[in-house]
């Protein structure tokens, strides 16, 4: 039997081969190497975390140690998140201007580029709150009569039924809500800054705070109406009858003293 002979390749076969191997290779290197946009997020993330180190070292290591340990003076910032650092340094009350029983609101002094900055530098120390996206706080849409049974039932005790705030022991005081921005009570509710507890979305879900959020922009609104009259930080009306009926009879009393008094001198005379 003759022997069949060898089929030969085409000529273009070793090509078509070749053009494989490196689509195969560029393949693999484009899904198990860094791709240029990742090491660029890393690179800005390292260099704000640098700079950041540096805002810390000159306004914050006095008080909170140089690692961010925390000193007698400060509590330690490992593991608080980038959320309290926002809050906190956002609002004006970090750094302190002293020691005291509650730390008060201020005009701020970092731009928002240094306070993403400092946020990074302190996030970097250990996981905590991340700082919230403007479609997790934003109360568009959000449930306001849920919020309001959540705020009375979980915040009323100390900020009052609408948010005017109050006082605690101590020299402590819970501060007005009133014209505090979504992202701050959203960051608030997060991180338990001072005198209040926490509510993680273990707790309080982010639909819930964003009802609570609603909440609290409808109550303290313009549209807000007031079927008694005067707010008297927003108790009710037992309260505002409660003062006509103290202050009211206490007027009328005096006046018929008053009456009285002139009535018995008239008749002297």
């Amino acid at each position: 039997m003759k022997k069949l002979s060898a089929r030969r390749r085409h000529p273009l076969a070793a090509l078509v081969v070749l053009l494989f191997a490196l689509a195969v290779t560029g393949g693999l290197y484009a899904a198990f190497s860094p791709s240029e946009a990742k090491a660029d997020d890393s690179s800005a993330q390292s260099l704000a975390i640098e700079e950041g180190k540096k805002l810390y070292a000159v306004g914050c290591a006095s008080c909170h140690g140089t690692g961010g340990q925390g000193t007698t003076d400060g509590p330690s910032l490992v593991g608080v998140g980038s959320a309290a650092v926002d809050f906190q340094v956002s609002s004006g009350r970090m750094p302190a201007q002293q020691p005291g029983a509650q730390v008060p609101k201020k005009r701020n002094i970092y731009s928002d580029a240094q306070i993403q900055q400092l946020s990074a530098y302190i996030a970097s120390l250990g996981p905590g709150p991340v700082t919230p996206t403007k479609e997790q706080y934003d109360p568009a849409g959000a449930n306001i009569a849920e919020g309001g049974e959540l705020f009375r039932t979980n915040c009323a005790q100390c900020h009052n039924f609408v948010g005017k705030g109050g006082a605690l022991t101590n020299g402590k005081y819970a501060p007005s809500l009133e014209g505090v921005s979504p992202k701050h009570l959203y960051e608030a509710m997060q991180t338990g800054p001072q005198n209040m507890p926490s509510f993680p979305d273990t707790t309080l879900p982010e639909e819930k705070k964003k009802a609570i959020i609603a909440y609290l922009d409808t109550v303290n609104s313009d549209k807000t109406e007031t079927p008694g009259g005067m707010e008297i930080g927003g108790l009710g009306p037992v309260s505002e009858g409660l003062f006509g009926w103290i202050f009211g009879m206490g007027a009328m009393i005096a006046l018929t003293i008053w009456v009285a008094a002139r009535t018995a001198k008239a008749k002297k005379s």
